[in-house]
């Protein structure tokens, strides 16, 4: 069992942004960990995302503040194999014929496994929960 405070999520979302995009503590060393399966994301003047394709699991996301422009579906532009993921996790630097699809404060994005997606953003934060592939 694990219990994450709202304490704690709030401590990190009053500090400024940093340039970037990054999992946000305390969540992101329990995900690393492999001790929870969702953590917070920060994208932060993010205009060049890498894209990327998880075989075998999903991604439910939530964006929580900000707006974020997400680009799913279609094919991965000059794919390659990520070290460490025995070929099922595929990175790649855009995606072709994809889907844009803008989220705000409050909505929710499923991302089913084996699908391209990449997401930009000026300033978002967003709950990403990564759900194995059940079929």
């Amino acid at each position: 069992m694990k219990v994450v405070r709202k304490e704690e999520i709030n401590k990190f979302l009053e500090r400024e942004p940093v340039v970037g995009k990054k999992m946000l503590e305390p969540l992101r060393t329990l995900v690393l960990a492999k001790e929870l399966p969702f953590g917070i994301v920060e994208d932060f003047e993010v205009k060049e995302s890498e894209a990327e394709v998880h075989k075998h699991e999903g991604d439910l996301w939530l964006c929580l503040e900000g707006e974020v422009e997400f680009t799913c579906g279609g094919e991965l532009v000059e794919s390659w194999i990520r070290d460490g993921s025995n070929g099922n996790e595929l990175g790649g630097k855009d995606i072709k014929n994809g889907q844009k699809v803008v989220l705000k404060s409050g909505d929710w994005l499923w991302i089913p496994p084996g699908e391209p997606h990449l997401h930009r953003a000026k300033l978002a934060r967003m709950v990403v929960v990564k759900v194995p592939n059940w079929s």
